[in-house]
Formats: C-alpha cells, structure tokens, sequence
C-alpha cells in the first residue's frame, strides 16, 4: 500500500520530517515583546506606556484606553497588532496631558509596566522586531538537539518569509471571500473589513509565489534559495533593485535579500526569469497599492532551554516586523499548523 503524502501550503527548504513537537499559544506558553523602533528620549510632549496584555487583541486595548482617556481611537499611536492568545508586550503613545488620569489605572487583561516621554507619537510600523518565547512540548533530549541545530541552521540559510495562518483566519475562507469580492459577486460595505479582505488576497499570491520558489530551490539549488535574473533585491539601506548580473556573491553576504510580489499598483515588478514565475501569482488590475515583501528573513539571538522533568523545550528567537513566529516553528517541524493544532484543551493544560 503506497502512502499518500499531503501537500504543504507552506514549503521550506529544509527536510525535517522527523522532529516533533506540539506548541500552544496561550498566556502561559507563547509570549512577544515588541522590540522599539528607536531609544525613547524621556523628554516631549508624548506619553509612551510600555504595556503588557494577556488574552485581548491590540485592538481592543486600544478601546480600553480610548474609553478611560475619553478619546478617539485613533488618537493613541502603536506600532503593531500582537496575539491575542499569548502574554505580550508592546507600546502605546498618547499626549502627555493625559498622564494624570492614568496614575491608578488597573484593568484583568492590561498592565503599564513603564512610562516615559517622547518627541513624537509612535506611527504604525515603528518596530525593529518582536522578540518571542514559546513553550515546546513533548520533546527529549535529542530533539532539544535536534530543534536548536535546524533553528540555527535556518537562522544562517533564511527562514522563508510567508504569511502564517494566522493572516487568513481560523478557517481560511477569508482566501474565498477575497476573491468573490474582487470579482463583483460579494459586497462589502464595512472599509475595515474589505482592506482586510484586499490583504489577505495579497498575501495568498505572495504565499503561492513563495512556494512556488522554495519548490524550485530545493529541486535546482541544493535547497538553498535559487536567485533568478530579474529579481527585484532589496539592499540593507531599504533600496530595491534589479541588477542585471544575479549578485550571488552579495546575497550569500546577506547584504542584499529577494523580495516576492505584493500585487497593486504602484510598486516593482520583477524581470526575465524571476517575472515568469511571479506574473502567475500578479493581479495587474489591482487598483489598491502594491509592496515588496521580503522572501527571506533570519531569526536571531536564539537561545534554548530544555526542562527534562516536563519535557518541555522554551524557544526563544527575535524575528523582524511584519514576520510570524509559527512560520519558524513550522520551518523546523517540516509541517504546517492551523489555528486548531495550537489550541489546547483546558482540561489538559500542562500546570
């Protein structure tokens, strides 16, 4: 009898079928920590809160001070959303004014760990990174080798820089409905909800095209990633390029990374070889603004530590913005997760 394999949504470019291990994220076993674009100055007219949040969305923190404080939403400056189900930390930025009113504030899901002052308001995007620690569970000692040698090994080579499943929500029709609603047969009027849906369209192609190259790599390159000529580079400064001679040289001195198409208008489009590949995963008549999304990251100062007595492994790496841990954990298990796989039961939760 021939086994049949399922094909994975998301493939990588390591082989590591047999490492495995199960994660939840939860308050206990998933933390994040926002890692701040710049230094604080301790001095201006902006309030920044150094908060930590345990099962709430950023948004609804958000609302929570937006209530206490008496003002729009959209007057209170963060830098980007965090995990609902995780312990997480973050910034918040509001006028100094309103500092007084904040003194004894207390609330289940939400603690102000630090203040200080700044110049400015914190702007969507102002992160370096997020820096993660995840409980690993059901490993032994020779997987907690295991897991650390292919994490560092990922961190040298790059980690395939794909939208997690968290981005196309629990079941995964969002995918669907995006498409239904682009071709006419599905009205949205909520704006929210029909950029959401626009993002997620943009980030399916970007998955697909990604696929698509690591498929390719593996088969053509030793499964290191292949660069093509005509691939739109990005240069450590934030440049994009097309160089016409392939900058192998330069790509293996990380000075330069390749970038896969978010579609829209207004944005790079990659040439030659690289451009056959990506204009099957193109939407020209995309009239939102398109982006350049790295294809590749590396995750950095990891660190492991293995408790024997739970068998449990506490993984910890730091990823730049816009980068989803899970994705990581998925390079190194050599699967994929959903939403489901990483929701415990709370009749089995470990203590």
């Amino acid at each position: 009898m021939s086994t049949i394999i399922k094909e994975l949504d998301r493939e990588y470019l390591l082989s590591t079928q047999d490492i495995d291990f199960k994660f939840y994220q939860n308050e206990r076993d998933f933390r994040v920590d926002e890692i701040a674009k710049e230094e604080f100055l301790g001095k201006g007219n902006y309030l920044i809160l150094h908060v930590q949040k345990i099962e709430i969305t950023t948004w609804d923190m958000i609302a929570v001070f937006a209530e206490l404080l008496e003002l729009p939403a959209q007057k209170i400056g963060y830098a980007g959303l965090k995990d609902k189900h995780a312990t997480t930390t973050q910034y918040i930025s509001v006028e100094s004014k309103y500092e007084p009113l904040l003194k004894n504030f207390q609330h289940k899901n939400i603690k102000i760990l630090e203040k200080t002052r700044h110049s400015h308001s914190i702007r969507m995007g102002d992160l370096k990174g997020n820096r993660f620690s995840i409980n690993l569970y059901d490993v032994d000692l020779m997987d907690a080798g295991k897991i650390e040698k292919v994490a560092r090994k990922i961190a040298k080579n790059g980690l395939p820089n794909y939208f997690g499943y968290q981005r196309f929500g629990r079941d995964e029709g969002s995918v669907a409905q995006a498409k239904d609603m682009l071709k006419g047969e599905v009205f949205i009027e909520d704006s929210k909800i029909k950029s959401f849906l626009i993002s997620v369209y943009q980030s399916h192609y970007f998955n697909e095209w990604l696929r698509e190259r690591i498929i390719l790599s593996r088969e053509k390159n030793n499964s290191e990633f292949l660069l093509l000529s005509g691939d739109v580079l990005l240069s450590k400064d934030g440049k994009l390029s097309t160089p016409k001679i392939v900058p192998t040289k330069e790509f293996a001195q990380n000075k330069v990374v390749p970038t896969g198409l978010l579609c829209g208008r207004d944005t790079f489009r990659a040439k030659y070889e690289a451009r056959e590949i990506e204009e099957r995963f193109d939407d020209e008549f995309l009239q939102e603004k398109g982006q350049r999304r790295e294809a590749l990251i590396y995750p950095s100062n990891i660190e492991c530590k293995f408790v024997k007595k739970e068998t449990m492994l506490t993984l910890s790496f730091s990823l730049p913005k816009g980068s989803y841990a899970t994705v990581f954990l998925e390079s190194i298990a050599g699967k994929n997760y959903t939403a489901k796989d990483v929701k415990q039961d709370k009749s089995k939760k470990k203590r």
